[in-house]
């Protein structure tokens, strides 16, 4: 028998409304618009839109208005990183922003990163070194470990539990969850990754109640993270374990619901309740622009909000849009937001982690880490 003939390549066809146009900067926002992480996917848009807003009103970029493409960031990898490429190379953006899980960056950076400036701005694994990408947001070894450390101090954990999402960012903060476990003098006894877009979580629920866990650190996006919640507290587990997640945020608490967040704590560099006068006039802002009926603010979107000032301070900085330049001069660059005033070092931001408790539907923060 014949072997089958390969599938054909996917072509991506330019969009009939793909126009160039030099008087402005364009930036495609990679953000989710479906899949589990499309629950917060108007957050993002409408914090990168008011950080747009207020760049503009600084002067633009170069002189130039800036100006948002969008691309659907929840769209399968190789989808997204041919868009953005295809956006890339017609000259149709001169940058790219954006929220959106690592399999997504790992797809994109190779494909664009040597051409504009590519300010990721989610949490992730660690480990980025890919030229003219610049990263805003939490990694494990600032993020993850202080937290386990803190709550073996403090809560006297020592048994964890481990459930993920089946792709880079769980498995590889998995790994380093079991060394940062060992340091505190306890052990992961247990790992569970479970496809995105999960509904059943009765298998891994089983397997917690049979493990002698005592907490369970949840490395699932959105919409499955609030589906585990939900199915955790009605369990009963969340009378036995403690739950530590490092991507929950406002929207998602709203969605799992008060019932299931006893004991549910979250790591980050921003949380909504952040006393500070920055945090407040962002908030302000927010409110003034788009109304009380707004998604409510969170880490995940307040980081599109950053990504723009980040990407808007690179290009200043360098005066100009090559990223080969952009890169020489990052370590240099500064910008102020709700966090106040943060920095770049070797194309990661500087930044303050803390920890925080779910109270009902809103985060109560216990320390900075």
């Amino acid at each position: 028998m014949a072997a089958p003939e390969p599938a054909p390549a996917r072509v991506v066809a330019a969009p009939p409304w793909l126009t160039v146009d030099r008087s402005v900067v364009n930036v495609a926002l990679v953000y989710p618009m479906r899949g589990p992480a499309g629950m917060f996917g108007p957050t993002c848009e409408l914090c990168a839109q008011l950080a747009v807003e207020e760049v503009n009103r600084d002067g633009g970029v170069l002189g130039r208005e800036l100006r948002l493409v969008p691309v659907d960031g929840g769209a399968p990898p190789a989808e997204v990183a041919a868009e953005v490429e295809l956006l890339v190379s017609t000259g149709a953006v001169q940058g790219v922003t954006g929220w959106h899980i690592s399999s997504v960056r790992q797809a994109l950076a190779p494909r664009v990163a040597h051409r504009v400036p590519y300010v990721y701005t989610a949490l992730y694994e660690g480990g980025e070194r890919t030229e003219g990408v610049f990263l805003t947001s939490e990694t494990p070894d600032a993020q993850l470990w202080p937290a386990m450390r803190l709550l073996a101090g403090e809560q006297g954990v020592r048994r964890w539990f481990v459930v993920g999402n089946d792709y880079v960012w769980p498995r590889r903060t998995a790994r380093a969850a079991q060394r940062y476990a060992l340091r505190t003098g306890g052990r992961v006894v247990g790992l569970g990754f479970l496809p995105l877009e999960t509904h059943d979580f009765a298998d891994i629920l089983r397997r917690i109640e049979h493990s002698d866990a005592d907490a369970v650190l949840m490395l699932l996006v959105g919409a499955d993270a609030v589906r585990f919640n939900r199915a955790f507290a009605r369990s009963g587990l969340d009378r036995r374990c403690l739950r530590l997640s490092t991507l929950m945020d406002e929207n998602m608490l709203l969605a799992s619901g008060p019932r299931a967040t006893g004991r549910l704590y979250s790591t980050a560099g921003f949380f909504a309740d952040l006393a500070t006068r920055e945090n407040l006039d962002f908030h302000g802002e927010f409110a003034r622009r788009f109304g009380l009926e707004a998604p409510p603010l969170g880490s995940l979107g307040e980081s599109c909000y950053e990504g723009v000032m980040l990407l808007a301070a690179l290009i200043a900085r360098a005066r100009t849009l090559d990223v080969r330049a952009i890169g020489a001069n990052a370590d240099e660059v500064s910008y102020c937001g709700p966090r106040g005033e943060l920095r770049l070092r070797r194309r990661h931001v500087r930044q303050r982690i803390y920890l925080a408790e779910a109270d009902g539907l809103d985060f109560r923060v216990l320390a900075e880490l």
